[in-house]
Order: structure tokens, then sequence, then C-alpha cells
């Protein structure tokens, strides 16, 4: 088969298997529904269907698998990004600090009584402030990346130290429970008003690394050996740090802390298509988003009572980086 038939049906089979993916995730749950029934109500003639059946698909599962898909690629996506960036395989979205600095704001809008939204914006404010913080510190003359991925790990032990303090300090019948739920993760909660808060931004990072792609390659060589090339070194990084700070610090806001996606796939990825960003990358968005309807599924169905995803996402990534390990190189 040439080169370019096995290009186009990589592509095809990259959009085809999130939206299959997310079709038959509809029907799975403590109420089984058909594919007819879901194919019935997804097309607008759900009439057909029982109102139990209508309303699960539309109001519950549909708008966490729609989440599931978005923070998934993009958890994926930045997570490649920082990996390139700071040429280090075991680079995370939280790299820089994000994800404890949105938590924390989170946990801090929980404990002053705030219902979703305000909880959901404020986690976002903090996510990127605590980038700002962790940038501000690790620049400078003669600092490298290597500054800022230190200063990040300060940064974000910082924010989980705050953590600490404000579940420390949270009602230990009513806010400590809920603060403590939402940081292991959960898309429970998700409704569409929350996702035309949160989606966007990790649809415009998500936009931003993709159309990068091309240029993610020079990312780990040295700032001279970018330069030659006839990049602006400081556009670049800026763009990537950003783009990927806003998919993480949306997808934090909207579902709490979510680990292991953004180290998992990327290094999946990899291990079947080699190093270029320029295949990684969408390969990455796709494999990411089914990732993560798949554990979200599994953590909604498997039990009576709901699984905190990031338990789940653990559980996976765990064994899995133990196998790499074990292969060896296999995460250069």
């Amino acid at each position: 088969m040439a080169k370019k038939q096995i290009k186009v049906i990589r592509i095809v089979a990259l959009i085809l298997l999130p939206i299959l993916t997310a079709v038959i995730a509809l029907g799975i749950g403590r109420i089984a529904i058909s594919p007819k029934d879901i194919l019935l109500i997804i097309t607008g003639r759900g009439g057909l269907v029982e109102n139990m059946a209508r309303m699960t698909v539309m109001s519950f599962r549909l708008p966490r698998i729609i989440l599931a898909l978005f923070v998934g690629a993009g958890l994926s996506v930045a997570g490649c990004a920082f990996q390139g960036l700071f040429a280090n395989p075991l680079a995370t979205p939280d790299t820089l600090g994000v994800a404890s600095g949105a938590s924390f704001g989170a946990a801090v809008a929980i404990l002053l009584g705030f219902n979703a939204i305000p909880v959901q914006l404020s986690s976002f404010v903090f996510g990127i402030l605590a980038v700002i913080l962790t940038v501000l510190c690790g620049r400078g003359k003669g600092k490298g990346m290597t500054m800022i991925i230190l200063s990040g790990i300060m940064i974000g032990s910082l924010f989980s130290a705050l953590i600490s303090f404000v579940k420390y300090v949270a009602d230990a019948e009513s806010q400590l429970p809920a603060i403590t739920y939402w940081l292991m993760g959960s898309l429970a909660s998700t409704d569409y008003k929350s996702l035309m808060v949160g989606v966007p931004p990790i649809l415009v990072g998500i936009i931003i690394l993709f159309i990068l792609r091309w240029r993610m390659n020079l990312l780990p060589l040295t700032e001279d050996e970018i330069k030659s090339s006839g990049t602006n070194v400081l556009l670049l990084r800026t763009l990537t740090v950003v783009a990927a700070t806003m998919i993480t610090a949306a997808s934090v806001s909207m579902c709490g802390q979510v680990g292991w996606v953004g180290l998992l796939v990327p290094h999946m990825v990899r291990m079947r298509l080699g190093g270029n960003f320029k295949d990684v990358v969408p390969a990455s968005i796709s494999i990411g988003a089914v990732f993560l309807v798949v554990v979200d599924t599994i953590a909604r169905s498997l039990t009576a009572s709901e699984i905190p995803i990031s338990i789940l996402t653990a559980l996976v990534g765990a064994p899995f980086f133990i196998y790499l390990m074990r292969r060896g190189g296999s995460m250069r």
C-alpha cells in the first residue's frame, strides 16, 4: 500500500475513532441503551425512544462525554508540547504548577460556599496565576529551561501546601468531603453551561498546538539552533506555554485533577509513530480523547458509586510506565 494511502487511512481513523468511541459510550451505563436508540436520539428522532433513555443520553451522558473528549485530547497534546519544550520525557501538563494552582482556586471557592460556575472560574484564574508566578521566578539573565522546571516544582509545592491549609480549616462535615472529592477528579457534575465556559479555552489551545506542530520539532533544540532555522524562539516557546496552560487550567477547573493522561498518551503514540511532532500531535489529540472517554465510562459504570477518575488513570498509567522502563529506552 502506498504511503499516501496509509496516511489518508490514518487521518480518517484518527477522526472517526473518538466519534465511534463516544457513540458506544453513550449506550453504556446502569441504564443500557441500544445503538439504534442512541442514533435516533442524536439525530433528533428521539421521540420514538422512552423519555428516561432520552434524558439519560442528552442530560447526563452526552455532556460528560463531550467533556471527556476535550479534556483527554487537551491534556494529551499539552503533555506532548511540554515534553518537547523541556526536552524531558517525564514532563506533564502540570510541570509549571498549573494544576496545583487551579486546585487551590477551586478549594478556596468551595470553602467560600460558591456553586459550580464560580468554582470553575476561580480554578481557571488561579491556574493561570500559578504559571505566571512560575515564569516570573524562573526567568532571568543566564537562566534556562531547567530553572523554569524547578520554579514550577516550587510553585506547585507552594499551592499544594495552601490546599492542605484550606482542607485543614474547612468544615469536616460538608466542605472537606466536597474539596477532597473534587481534587480526586470527576466528570459527574458536568452540564452544558459549564461546557460553554470551559471548552473554548481548551479548543483554542488545541488549535494553537495543532498549528504549531510543524515547528515543535525545534523545541528540544538549543536557542542558537532554533534561531538558525529562522524561527522566533521566544514566540514559539511563549505560544506553546500559553496554549498548554490554557488547556490544563480549563481542564482542571471543570473536572479536578486528572493525572497520567498528559504523560501516558504521548508516550503511547511515540512508541507507534516515532518522535515527529507532525504525526504525534494529531495522534495524541485523537488517542487522548478516546482514552479519557473509555476511562470515564469505566468510572461511572464499574460500580454502584462512581470511582474518582484519577484513581483509574493512575491504575492504568503506573503499570504502563513500569513496562516502558522494563523495555529500556522507550521513554526517550
